[in-house]
């Protein structure tokens, strides 16, 4: 397998995880959140600044539709933060002084 057809894989495994998948993920509270909630952590807890965002509550905000709104959220974090990793190893490897290889 080329390291494309990998790449290309990668991000089609990804986006079916993230925009079909995760809708089935358990909505009961992680750990940390259950341990906040028996000890009394949780009581205290505030809203976050951004907590009416635009993607908050793994949610797109304005759709009415759960499993498009859930969905789509996931499409848009897998794609953010393979940006953001595309482009920090790009810079690194821009700045480390390694040939383009194209």
């Amino acid at each position: 397998m080329t390291t494309k057809r990998f790449f290309v894989a990668f991000l089609l495994v990804s986006l079916v995880l993230a925009g079909i998948v995760s809708f089935y993920a358990s909505s009961s509270p992680d750990g940390l959140e259950k341990v906040a909630g028996d000890k009394g952590i949780a009581a205290e807890e505030k809203d976050h600044a951004l907590g009416d965002g635009p993607l908050a509550d793994y949610g797109v905000k304005g759709l009415d539709n759960e499993r498009l709104s859930g969905g789509l959220s996931g499409v848009v974090g897998v794609g953010v933060t393979l940006l953001a990793g595309g482009g920090l190893f790009w810079a690194l490897r821009r700045r480390a002084g390694a040939p383009d290889p194209s």
